[in-house]
């Protein structure tokens, strides 16, 4: 059973960037397509990014296109988000989710592991 931990949320100002990181403990990480997902306070969670793990296909929201980069690194059992050009609306919970679908999928039932989330504030 995979187990995913986020690292690398905080505080930074509009503008800023950050890397998010999930760590991934058990299963085959190079088989699982990850992604990433956010849930501020009183909207549900959506899916910013997702890597899958054949063809390395990509998926991003259309909010953080050109601004956003998920990328992998199966060696190190880890998927990252490299977040630029932060926003205040960027501000919530972000985790990474896996799922064993070959190709990118954006709904959170589709994914089986989630991560415990880590908090990213961008302030104005």
């Amino acid at each position: 059973q995979v187990q995913l931990v986020e690292t690398g949320g905080g505080l930074v100002q509009a503008g800023g960037s950050l890397r998010l990181s999930c760590a991934a403990s058990g299963g085959t990480f190079s088989r699982y397509t990850m992604g990433w997902f956010r849930q501020a306070p009183g909207k549900e969670r959506e899916c910013v990014a997702a890597h899958s793990w054949i063809g390395y296909g990509t998926y991003y929201a259309d909010s953080v296109k050109g601004r956003f980069t998920v990328s992998r690194d199966n060696a190190k059992n880890t998927v990252y988000l490299q977040m630029n050009s932060l926003k205040p609306e960027d501000t919530a919970v972000y985790y990474c989710a896996a799922t064993d679908y070959s190709r990118v999928v954006v709904s959170s039932h589709q994914y089986h592991t989630w991560g415990q989330g880590t908090q990213v504030t961008v302030s104005s």
